[in-house]
């Protein structure tokens, strides 16, 4: 199963078996918006704060796909699920109540390819007959964490992406269905010394760069064998970058390339900068649009690539840089 320096190969390759995607008003407003399975139209979704509101983001996500799915709670073997907040506390507080037991994750904006990843490799193994893979993020909740409270009303640069306020949940398990992920390639941290918070596709474009390159070495392939490569939250000065350093290595991405945060949004009409990020962006976009071209065979295979900035508020007030990282999954359709 092991590939290359990086890479898995699945010889019994797990099945997505069902998906959720919940999103807020905003997201709903932009090109994709029919596509969401849940619109909140008030984004606080009933509840008194912004992290309970997040919070109940992943609640909702997991009790949607499970139910898709056909299957109770109490089916789940395990559950792979992070966020963007501290402790991961929009997980803890979203998914305890359903006692299942959890791997918490924390990779950023790139959680969503990391909970995949970590799903497929715990089903193909045989660890678990089902597992859901999800994550969150909410655009109030991560101002207020990363940058500024939202009364302060601070302008933003162009270069700035909107965190989606949204939820993705994915049902994994040997079932057969109309997806599956045959492989994986894990990322490494790359740091090209990126101090500003403002530009997460700067940040994040060099660790997009090098995993796609990596998964195209390990399996010996050329970009054109997927139908699309799609990143997670670069946005459009992020896309320049990522197709410029591609290139460097020899991979022209430049005709197949796709990037979630410049499709949930429309920039221009809704001001949202160079696109959308967070964690929820990939997460619900992937469901609600890129999956169903797979499953429905307009797609046949894809790589997946949510890309993530390892900044913390202590690390960005200290003068760190800030560190990206990205994983890439291989989703493909089955007949």
């Amino acid at each position: 199963m092991q590939i290359g320096k990086q890479s898995l190969q699945f010889d019994e390759a797990p099945y997505i078996i069902a998906s959720a995607s919940i999103v807020g008003k905003k997201e709903s407003e932009g090109p994709l918006g029919n596509y969401f399975d849940v619109v909140g139209e008030d984004d606080k979704f009933g509840q008194d704060t912004w992290e309970e509101a997040e919070s109940t983001l992943q609640k909702e996500a997991f009790q949607m796909a499970v139910g898709k799915a056909g299957l109770k709670k109490e089916d789940i073997r395990y559950l792979f699920s992070g966020d963007l907040l501290g402790q991961n506390i929009a997980t803890s507080f979203g998914l305890m109540d359903y006692q299942v037991p959890l791997f918490g994750l924390y990779g950023a904006c790139s959680t969503c390819g990391e909970a995949l990843s970590l799903g497929a490799m715990c089903v193909a193994a045989g660890y678990a007959d089902y597992v859901v893979s999800m994550t969150s993020s909410h655009f109030a909740s991560a101002e207020k964490q990363f940058r500024f409270p939202l009364e302060y009303a601070n302008q933003r640069p162009k270069s700035a992406t909107w965190t989606v306020t949204g939820s993705g949940a994915y049902v994994l398990g040997k079932r057969k269905s109309k997806s599956r992920i045959t492989g994986i390639t894990t990322g490494k941290i790359v740091d090209y010394g990126i101090k500003d918070s403002m530009n997460m596709g700067a940040a994040m474009a060099p660790a997009a760069s090098d995993v796609i390159c990596q998964h195209l070495k390990d399996f010996d392939r050329q970009p054109d064998y997927y139908d699309k490569i799609i990143t997670g939250d670069l946005g459009t000065i992020g896309q320049e970058i990522l197709i410029d350093l591609a290139k460097q290595q020899g991979y022209d991405l430049s005709g197949i390339h796709a990037d979630c945060g410049i499709e949930i949004y429309d920039g221009k009409r809704q001001g949202t900068g160079a696109g959308g990020s967070g964690c929820g962006c990939s997460a619900a976009t992937l469901s609600a649009y890129y999956l169903k071209q797979v499953q429905e065979a307009r797609l046949h295979k894809i790589l997946f690539v949510p890309t993530g900035a390892l900044l913390s508020t202590v690390s960005f007030n200290e003068g760190m840089t800030v560190p990206g990282i990205a994983h890439a999954v291989v989703i493909e359709h089955a007949s």
